[in-house]
């Protein structure tokens, strides 16, 4: 059997893989990196060769939508950090949502998350690039590929009930969780359906695949993992924060505003990561969206004090945060 280093088989609610989990790892690791590379490697040559068709592109765009805000709204800010309160149908769209995203099940991604903010940048973080101190060019390198990729092949296992209890006994979240098999299968399946539909054609279907599936799947993935490497490495630190969080403008719409991540981690329950003026937060967005519809209520948000509290730098708050301080 194989076990994890000494410092995460400490850490609360952390166990270590058999011998049969870590193939399995592997396996599903390989599947759902190596796929969608090789898949976006093909789309480029092929977009070199033919182009990029209005179907494709569209088709692509939507499910990235659809799935990056199931990561960033749902399973982000909402079920790891319950930023706000969604009603039912909210709730259970964005777990689906999240799931055909495809960076694993909803409670394991939480409970992950979770784990990573109680030792951001210390022993038991399962993603930091710090926690071998070797600020050589080859510890730096070999500190960015473990928090972008490498830790995903730890071979570790969070305990669901230490670190997601709520996600755990809740039914919705249970039933999607169970289903994340079918969902995957679901997100890379379904663009390839709707592009031979659109296109009557078998053509259209396989080109639809390439880019609403495996190129789209794995843009996402590695923009979500730019946030575990790039966001704590690169970057500004306006506030205060226990760890080595940055805020990294270049990532902010990509990533659906994520990429603000000092301001997350300074004050990781707020809906808003863009505190400051200027700074796009499509998420932020999405949320109070929801909030006009009224599917999701109970929005928090930083206070003024809190921001004065953390400070580093002068921040001019955004338009939607003045609002609300305005209300404090």
């Amino acid at each position: 059997m194989s076990s994890v280093p000494q410092a995460r088989a400490a850490t609360p609610g952390v166990t270590a893989m058999t011998e049969r989990q870590e193939k399995i790892q592997r396996i599903v690791i390989i599947v759902l990196t190596v796929l969608p590379l090789a898949g976006f490697a093909f789309a480029v040559v092929n977009f070199w060769g033919a182009g990029l068709s209005v179907t494709d592109a569209v088709i692509a765009l939507f499910f990235y939508l659809f799935t990056g805000f199931g990561v960033t709204v749902g399973y982000h800010r909402l079920f790891t950090h319950q930023s706000f309160v969604a009603r039912r149908p909210l709730k259970i769209a964005l777990a689906i949502a999240g799931s055909m995203s495809v960076q694993g099940a909803i409670i394991d991604w939480v409970g992950t998350h979770r784990r990573h903010h109680a030792f951001s940048d210390r022993a038991g973080d399962p993603h930091s690039p710090h926690l071998d101190d070797d600020d050589t060019i080859k510890g730096t390198i070999r500190g960015l590929w473990h928090a972008h990729i490498g830790w995903l092949s730890a071979p570790e296992l969070t305990d669901n009930h230490r670190w997601a209890p709520d996600l755990v006994a809740d039914a919705d979240i249970m039933r999607v969780h169970k289903r994340f098999g079918t969902l995957t299968f679901l997100s890379f399946a379904l663009p390839a359906v709707l592009g031979g539909l659109v296109t009557w054609s078998f053509e259209g279907a396989v080109t639809a695949f390439l880019w609403g599936s495996l190129a789209r799947i794995f843009v996402l993935h590695h923009v979500t993992w730019s946030i575990n490497s790039i966001c704590h490495f690169f970057g500004d630190r306006p506030f205060r924060s226990n760890d080595r969080s940055t805020n990294n403008w270049l990532l902010a719409i990509i990533s659906f505003g994520e990429s603000w991540h000092n301001g997350h981690h300074a004050f990781p329950t707020s809906a808003v990561h863009g505190i400051g003026r200027g700074q796009i937060d499509p998420t932020a967005a999405m949320i109070r969206l929801f909030e006009k519809m009224k599917l999701a209520s109970r929005v928090k948000l930083v206070t003024p004090k809190q921001v004065a509290q953390k400070t580093v730098e002068e921040i001019k708050p955004r338009a939607w945060v003045r609002k609300r301080w305005s209300n404090v």
